[in-house]
């Protein structure tokens, strides 16, 4: 029988190296916290899944909403639309660590599956941008002041904030006339400023952003031109214009790439259109009862993992519409906050997570019966959820 020696197994730790005592690496993965953006607190609330208790909150640039795991889901980006940036948030550590500095109000992005390039909506110039990150990183500079937004004043609606955004856009256009001699110029300068950044012109007000499996073709919305714009992503050039509903805002493809669903936020409706021949196949109108059509504005998309169940937010018609793939049919509305926004399954699809931007709570909805099991209180004007299970 062996006997245990302490004084050996202190001398054998001791040859050990010191980073190997010290501490082991750091790992994000499944920690099950939940992270959600607040346009108005200007931060992102990390919640324990289980307890639903805060965990932490995490200050970022003004007005975070759109979040996205890195694919190794060690990190997340967050689309600062009134702080010009893209904040990189460690998941490990639970802080701000790095900034993208400059990329005049993002809305959303996506990332390519091997982590090093980002495709952003930016809506004040109009583009998709694709930005390089090794590029970005390497030919920056000095690393950008991390410091963060104070939360917005109490009382002050979106639509305030949004109008402010639009006054102070505005009069920076105009700053930026009186320094160039021609608006084209000065939006190549600014371009040209951020390394590893390259855009394509697309409608106005480019919004929902969706990159194809094979990252071949970037999907792109645009809110004033009712189009959604096909970008082949190698050359940068349009590939097809698909004229959809009225404000298209987001986008949800089936597993088998045969089609991409788009929600159009003011005709109240879904566009499912055909990827192999970019034409639409069907359009879904979503009336859930008790509401007037104005106040069924969808936006926020989501698929289950086997392809067979969307579920769309309806925005002010405070309801998530699930909807069956294959018939297309609406097969159920469920109540759940006011202004239901964007949606999000967790991995196994059991509960869906339903950020409400202006009861400032979550729904919890459980799929199997189609209820809402909790409301949670979390943050002003909360707009994306992600589950990092």
């Amino acid at each position: 029988m062996k006997v245990f020696n302490p004084v050996r197994a202190c001398f054998v730790l001791s040859l050990l190296p010191v980073s190997l005592l010290v501490a082991s690496p750091s790992f994000a993965k499944d920690t099950g916290y939940l992270f959600v953006s607040s346009e108005k607190d200007n931060n992102i609330s990390v919640l324990d899944a289980k307890t639903f208790e805060v965990v932490k909150r995490i200050g970022t640039a003004a007005r975070p909403r759109h979040l996205q795991f890195s694919p190794d889901r060690s990190k997340i980006y967050a689309a600062c639309g009134d702080g010009a940036a893209i904040d990189v948030i460690d998941v490990a550590k639970l802080e701000l660590v790095d900034r993208i500095a400059g990329i005049e109000d993002p809305e959303l992005f996506d990332i390519s599956a091997d982590g090093k390039t980002l495709y952003i909506s930016l809506e004040d110039d109009g583009a998709l941008g694709i930005l390089n990150l090794d590029e970005y990183f390497a030919k920056r500079g000095d690393k950008p002041d991390l410091s963060v937004a104070e939360p917005a004043p109490p009382g002050e609606t979106s639509e305030a904030e949004d109008d402010k955004a639009d006054d102070d856009a505005e009069k920076d256009a105009e700053k930026e006339d009186a320094k160039e001699d021609e608006e084209k110029a000065g939006e190549d300068d600014d371009a040209a400023a951020i390394p590893g950044l390259k855009t394509v012109e697309v409608g106005e007000e480019p919004e929902g952003i969706l990159l194809s499996p094979d990252g071949k073709t970037a999907y792109v919305t645009s809110e004033v031109a009712n189009t959604v714009h096909v970008v082949d992503t190698a050359s940068g050039e349009m590939k097809a214009n698909i004229v959809v509903g009225n404000r298209p805002r987001r986008f949800a493809m089936t597993p088998d790439q045969k089609e991409l669903w788009v929600t159009n936020e003011i005709s109240g409706e879904v566009t499912i259109i055909d990827p192999a021949t970019n034409k639409l196949t069907q359009t879904i109108k979503f009336q859930p009862k008790g509401f007037r059509e104005e106040d069924v504005t969808p936006v926020g998309i989501t698929m289950s993992s086997d392809g067979k169940t969307v579920i769309v937010g309806l925005g002010g018609a405070n309801h998530i519409a699930f909807v069956d793939v294959a018939s297309h049919e609406i097969q159920d509305y469920v109540l759940v906050g006011k202004r239901a926004w964007n949606v999000t399954f967790n991995r196994d699809n059991s509960l869906l997570y339903v950020a409400n931007g202006l009861s400032d709570d979550l729904s919890v909805v459980d799929v199997a019966s189609r209820k809402v099991v909790k409301s949670v209180p979390v943050a002003r004007v909360p707009h994306t959820v992600l589950i990092d299970d």
